[in-house]
């Protein structure tokens, strides 16, 4: 039997997933039942804490004004992920979820994956996660809401998988994925036309708003010697710019 779990609602500053088969039984789903007691100490709390770092944290509580416009909501999250690098608590990256008719914000995210020990834990999973478990939903579109996800770098693979089954209207980008690329990063294997592909499905994408301000950001973190945390068989490394 796997493991199940439920959604615990925590408000904006982390997501839980507990699990309910406290009891299960760990042979069928684990080879060889080679688990050690660390292992099955943690499979049977079956639990995922993602917490954002304080400062954000802070900063969520403090931020009551809606963003008129969605340059306004760009500058944001390019902030985040500026803040990210500037507090050591994660990647060069930033995104938000808002209300798309009010501005709201209505979840933030940064990049978590190093500190949370988490290669999911993007920025823009994070928003998503954060805005659902916020609203009660898994749907962002349910009872006619509009929310937009607005990120300051083109969503990855996994982050464009996402998109689809979160429920926003439209995504709106800063730094583009090459810009990412360029740094070190692999955005993974995303369709040429992903743009259109997100927008068969009613979801419009806008790019490039605040490149340039986006893509120094990337650029900060590779100068400063941050983690690249492709997986290994991809090259993992510490950027050596700082050193060159």
């Amino acid at each position: 039997m796997e493991p199940t779990g439920v959604s615990t609602p925590i408000g904006t500053d982390r997501l839980i997933l507990r699990g309910v088969a406290t009891t299960m039984k760990l042979k069928a789903w684990c080879p060889r039942n080679a688990l050690s007691k660390m292992w099955r100490t943690t499979l049977k709390q079956a639990q995922v804490i993602l917490q954002l770092p304080d400062w954000l944290r802070a900063l969520n509580e403090q931020q009551t004004d809606p963003f008129e416009d969605v340059p306004a909501r760009m500058d944001f999250v390019i902030d985040l992920a500026r803040k990210n690098i500037e507090r050591g608590t994660g990647g060069p990256f930033g995104a938000a979820i808002f209300a798309s008719d009010t501005g709201e914000l209505l979840a933030p995210g940064v990049n978590l994956v190093e500190p949370a020990h988490c290669s999911i834990a993007h920025a823009e999973m994070v928003a998503i996660a954060l805005a659902q478990q916020t609203l009660g939903v898994f749907d962002l579109s349910a009872n006619g809401r509009t929310c937009e996800l607005v990120t300051s770098t083109e969503p990855c693979a996994m982050c464009l998988g996402a998109v689809p089954w979160s429920g926003v209207h439209r995504v709106v980008c800063g730094a583009r994925g090459e810009d990412a690329c360029a740094i070190g990063f692999d955005e993974g294997a995303k369709p040429t036309d992903w743009i259109g592909a997100l927008g068969e499905r009613g979801i419009e994408v806008t790019r490039d708003v605040r490149r340039d301000q986006a893509r120094t950001v990337l650029q900060q973190y590779h100068t400063s010697g941050g983690l690249i945390y492709n997986a290994e068989r991809i090259d993992t490394h510490r950027s050596d710019a700082a050193s060159e």
